[in-house]
């Protein structure tokens, strides 16, 4: 996190000095030590990220994937004068067991078109689906397999 601080520093300014560079480095490191000791943000945190980083990136690819597939379909969906959409309102529940990777896959469903997290109690999803077929499978998405996968590397 202190490289991120450290590198906006450095785009926000526009140019590169000794000094700009010097001073960067001490705002970086003042912000890095308030988030330790305010935020429950640790060196061990950004380890873990680090060793995450590919999954993070990989989760990111397969969201993007999903939201062009999902665009597609509802593109279909909307155009076509013979397709009945059937809206389903659906509940289900899930055994992430952080609460950053149940915020992760409720943001990761509304992000996908067609498709809205109405609510997130405790592990208790309930969604919109704009048609049944988006709804199949929810509950066992890629998204639920790869948010598990990240959870088991981070305990392990």
């Amino acid at each position: 996190m202190y490289i991120v601080f450290f590198l906006m520093w450095l785009i926000f300014n526009g140019k590169v000095t000794l000094e700009i560079i010097l001073f960067g480095l001490a705002v970086a490191a003042l912000l890095y030590a308030f988030i330790c000791a305010f935020m429950d943000y640790s060196f061990k945190k950004d380890i873990i990220v680090f060793r995450k980083s590919f999954c993070i990136l990989q989760y990111v690819a397969v969201l993007v994937w999903e939201i062009i597939k999902a665009n597609v379909a509802v593109m279909h969906m909307i155009l076509s004068p013979r397709y009945q959409n059937e809206p389903v309102l659906m509940h289900f529940k899930t055994d992430l067991k952080t609460k950053t990777a149940r915020a992760l896959l409720a943001n990761s469903i509304t992000l996908t078109p067609g498709t809205i997290t109405v609510s997130l109690e405790e592990d208790v999803y309930t969604v919109h689906c704009l048609d049944k077929s988006l709804a199949e499978g929810i509950d066992n998405s890629v998204f639920v397999r790869m948010l598990k996968k990240m959870e088991e590397g981070i305990e392990a």
